[in-house]
């Protein structure tokens, strides 16, 4: 009886021990589901995380492309660059027709409300555009996809756009023909006497004839031009021939800016005049002056100028003799009118000086700092036909020609807007010192661009 009731008690002891293990693995199971579950979960928010940060990602994308589209002229002051942003980006949404991006100013920040990416998801981004100083634009950009939003944030700043035509000893909006025995030389290095040639309406973008030579090379943007050499010494790059447009020719070159001439910048230094009763047949000293419209004046005699020489249009200014000038010579004239009515005329020999050099005097305080230019005359033919040692500065204007044996160092560019022929003829020996110049010279505007910061980018939970 006593062996009967001990094996009884084990078989009770054995049920005991599976009903823990059931339990136990129950338990486990139980918890397994439930892990399952919440990763599940957890994976899901995170697949929803990273879909809010891509739609903040394609908004950002689309607010960029926006921005790289907006170009502030230089003469819009700091202050007011942030108006001019919200008013750009609204002008472009609105040309484009782009009716599902907007963009709202109020005064302080600009807003782009909600845009929508996918409506069966309820995917989309909204963005704020916020000035942190004159120099610094904040983006933030919020992506939602069903109830998850993320934002990401980064930095633009102010930069002047680069690949300027200052970049060239030679830059023309039309055609460059060189005649005779022309030489265009690198004071430094061949590099200073490169040329950039639009030449968008004429296919013939440079000829050259004669004995004529370009030390550096020649950028073309009309993809289809065509550069003709005539000459058994017509040259570029050191070479002749077919090998100089094979090895120093790019046709189809980007194009560059051709910074906006501002001659407004220079017109409150003028405190006298040149009118129709003014003796310009004798030798004569005019500081600061302005030429009246109409005048047409001959300086016949050994003319001294120093500080600004503001040339109203229209106008024919002719420099038969001999010019001495500290300073700048600035035409009025508009950048469209290519119709040589206006006309600035060195015949004689020119000693230029840089403006540095005026002298310390009340009415040219200011001056000192306006370097790198000597001519800047949109709307005006400007020709050189004497000599010169030295031009202390860039050269613009609607048309410009060497003719003669006019010739020397140019401490800058020659800078052409006009979408004629740019001519130099004769025994024009011109070399190029563009050393040291890292910024636009006086008075030429240029483009202000938003540079996107990478370093700036971050998640803003």
């Amino acid at each position: 009886m006593a062996s009967i009731a001990t094996n009884t008690k084990r078989n009770g002891a054995v049920l005991i021990i599976s009903l823990i293990f059931i339990l136990v693995f129950s338990s486990l199971a139980v918890s397994m589901a439930a892990i399952s579950g919440t990763n599940v979960q957890f994976s899901e928010n995170q697949r929803k995380i990273n879909r809010s940060i891509a739609c903040a990602e394609s908004g950002f994308d689309v607010i960029r492309f926006w921005l790289n589209r907006v170009s502030i002229s230089g003469i819009v002051s700091e202050e007011q660059r942030f108006n001019y942003i919200a008013a750009s980006l609204q002008s472009e949404l609105a040309d484009e027709y782009i009716t599902n991006v907007t963009a709202s100013y109020d005064g302080s920040s600009i807003t782009i409300p909600s845009v929508t990416l996918n409506s069966e998801n309820a995917s989309s981004f909204s963005a704020v555009i916020t000035p942190l100083d004159t120099d610094t634009l904040r983006i933030d950009v919020t992506g939602t996809y069903s109830s998850i939003t993320r934002t990401i944030r980064a930095n633009y700043y102010f930069g002047e756009r680069g690949n300027t035509v200052f970049d060239f000893g030679v830059a023309t909006k039309g055609p460059l023909s060189l005649t005779g025995n022309i030489e265009l030389e690198g004071v430094n290095v061949s590099v200073e006497a490169s040329v950039y040639i639009e030449s968008q309406n004429s296919n013939l973008a440079l000829s050259i004839t004669g004995n004529s030579q370009i030390a550096g090379d020649v950028s073309i943007v009309n993809s289809l031009a065509a550069v003709d050499l005539q000459g058994g010494q017509a040259g570029i790059g050191g070479e002749t021939g077919q090998d100089a447009i094979e090895n120093h020719v790019t046709f189809g070159t980007p194009p560059s800016e051709f910074p906006k001439p501002n001659p407004s910048l220079f017109e409150p230094y003028v405190t006298s005049i040149v009118d129709a009763n003014t003796n310009t047949s004798s030798d004569a000293t005019f500081e600061n002056v302005r030429i009246l419209a109409n005048t047409n004046p001959n300086f016949s005699g050994q003319v001294t100028l120093k500080g600004i020489v503001y040339i109203e249009t229209p106008n024919i200014v002719d420099f038969t003799g001999s010019v001495d000038i500290t300073g700048i010579v600035v035409g009025d004239g508009s950048l469209e009118d290519n119709s040589g009515t206006n006309q600035v005329i060195f015949r004689g020999d020119v000693e230029s000086h840089p403006i540095t050099e005026l002298p310390e005097e009340t009415q040219f305080y200011g001056l000192h700092d306006q370097t790198g230019t000597f001519v800047m005359a949109p709307g005006f033919n400007v020709s050189f036909g004497g000599s010169f040692n030295t031009l202390s500065g860039a050269i613009a204007g609607n048309g410009i020609e060497f003719f003669g044996n006019a010739g020397g160092i140019i401490n800058g560019s020659i800078i052409n807007y006009s979408e004629e022929e740019m001519t130099l003829s004769g025994n024009s020996d011109l070399y190029f010192n563009r050393s040291g110049t890292s910024e636009a010279p006086a008075g030429f505007v240029p483009d202000i661009v938003l540079v996107y910061n990478p370093t700036s980018y971050t998640e803003v939970m």
